[in-house]
C-alpha cells in the first residue's frame, strides 16, 4: 500500500492487528454460522447482567434497528433469552443461555489467546503504552 500520510502506518496496525486478534475466533463462529457481531452481543450480554435491548444497543453504539437481525437470530438459535423485566413490562431483558455462554467463552477465549500471545512477545512497558493509546481512542466514545 502507498502511505497518504504519516499515520497510517498506524492505521495500518491497528486494522491488521484487529483482523489478526479475531480471525480465530471468527472461524470458530462461522462454523455455527455467526459472525463478529454475534459476538459482540454475546460478549457485553454476558457481561452486564441484567441488559435490556436499549443498553446492549446503546453500549454497542448502534441502533437498535441494527441489533434487530442479529439479535433475532441469537434468540432462536437459543444462544440469548429474552424476557419482560418484572417492573417495566416495556423493557425486555437479555440473559445468555447455556449454549450461548458456551458459545461465548469459547470465541473470546481465541482472542484472549492472541491477546496472551502479543503481550508475551512486549514488553511489560510495551502493554502499558497499548492501554494507554487504547484508553485514549476508547474516550473519544465518551
Amino acid at each position: 500500500m502507498t502511505p497518504l500520510d504519516s499515520l497510517d502506518a498506524a492505521l495500518e496496525a491497528l486494522h491488521f492487528g484487529f483482523r489478526g486478534l479475531t480471525v480465530e475466533a471468527d472461524r470458530y463462529l462461522a462454523t455455527l454460522g455467526l459472525s463478529r457481531v454475534h459476538h459482540r452481543i454475546l460478549y457485553v450480554i454476558a457481561r452486564v447482567e441484567g441488559i435490556t435491548v436499549g443498553q446492549l444497543s446503546a453500549t454497542l453504539g448502534v441502533s437498535k434497528q441494527a441489533l434487530h437481525r442479529p439479535l433475532t437470530r441469537l434468540t432462536e438459535h437459543r444462544y440469548v433469552s429474552m424476557t419482560r423485566d418484572a417492573h417495566n413490562h416495556r423493557f425486555k431483558v437479555l440473559a445468555l443461555t447455556s449454549d450461548g455462554q458456551q458459545v461465548e467463552r469459547t470465541a473470546s477465549q481465541h482472542e484472549r489467546d492472541a491477546v496472551a500471545e502479543a503481550f508475551a512477545r512486549v514488553s511489560a512497558q510495551g502493554r502499558d503504552d497499548w492501554y494507554r493509546i487504547m484508553g485514549v481512542l476508547a474516550a473519544k466514545l465518551d
